[in-house]
């Protein structure tokens, strides 16, 4: 899926897979906005959500925060994306406590990471542990603080970087959607960034955080394709043995107006050159074949 705005043109693409486990409690969502005289630019609402809480319970969880962003967001005309996205988690998170049962001593919960992207304005929400990253330059960076014990940690000092991914607590998340009647007035988390030519959007589920490198998201999210790179991501960590379920979905941001301009200037360029060279061949190779003949004339009338 695509949109070709004045000043960007994007890509999206996203897949869902149940990676090490027998089915698949995380949910995702690429929804395009509309055209219309307030956004001449369109944009999407793009999510992913990791159920938890067994297997029906997680993906009833997972499902509805997804079902509660597509009733909510795409058609919304609120100018705050920000507010939009506050008071749509508060609408989930209500209707999976409910979905749950009140007389429930454990309920379900989820959690969830969502972009509103109008034109080339990305607004963040998070609750939980699924991630937003930013790639630019060859450079990827987190944008999103996960809620749970290990990022308190090493906030803290308590746990060195990278330390995480062997923490018996790694999956032990300190907010979610869901699990309590009312979320916490600071959530959702909310991020705000301008996109620029060539970045990356990424949103994934934390089935990837034990088997990917930095360096894997980098080089799989290089090339143009959206769709591409979402596949390509899902499928190496199923080739490294994850042990959960998987998804991500990618936005892919093209190339600047000028970028283009100069590559079509060299493409331009390398053909007149190219042909060019055809042309002064031509009359050379004809030149030393009238020498040669010449040559050979001579030789004959003198011997």
């Amino acid at each position: 899926m695509s949109i070709q705005t004045p000043e960007l043109q994007m890509q999206v693409g996203a897949v869902s897979h149940t990676g090490g486990r027998a089915n698949n409690e995380d949910a995702i969502l690429a929804e395009p906005i509309a055209l219309r005289s307030d956004l001449p630019s369109g944009g999407w609402v793009l999510a992913v959500a990791d159920g938890m809480g067994g297997h029906a319970n997680g993906e009833m969880a997972s499902n509805l925060a997804i079902q509660t962003l597509r009733e909510s967001l795409p058609g919304n005309d609120q100018s705050d994306a920000a507010l939009a996205l506050k008071q749509t988690y508060r609408k989930a998170n209500a209707a999976i406590y409910a979905a749950g049962g009140e007389e429930s001593d454990q309920h379900p919960g989820t959690t969830l990471v969502a972009a509103v992207v109008r034109g080339k304005y990305v607004t963040i929400a998070n609750v939980g542990d699924s991630r937003a990253y930013l790639m630019r330059a060859n450079q990827l960076t987190q944008i999103t603080q996960d809620h749970s014990v290990v990022a308190e940690q090493i906030a803290a000092g308590e746990l060195a970087p990278g330390e995480d991914r062997t923490s018996p607590l790694r999956n032990k998340l300190t907010a979610a959607l869901g699990t309590t009647a009312e979320l916490e007035r600071r959530l959702p988390a909310i991020y705000e960034l301008v996109l620029l030519p060539e970045d990356r959007l990424l949103l994934c589920t934390d089935g990837f955080y034990d088997v990917l490198q930095n360096t894997d998201y980098l080089n799989l999210m290089s090339g143009e394709d959206a769709q591409s790179s979402a596949v390509a991501l899902t499928d190496l960590a199923m080739q490294r043995r994850t042990t959960d379920n998987v998804s991500a979905v990618v936005l892919a941001v093209g190339s600047s107006l000028a970028t283009m301009q100069r590559a079509e200037i060299a493409r331009d360029l390398a053909e007149h050159r190219a042909e060019q060279g055809t042309s002064i061949l031509v009359p050379v190779i004809v030149l030393i074949i009238l020498t040669a003949l010449v040559a050979a004339g001579v030789w004959y009338w003198m011997f």
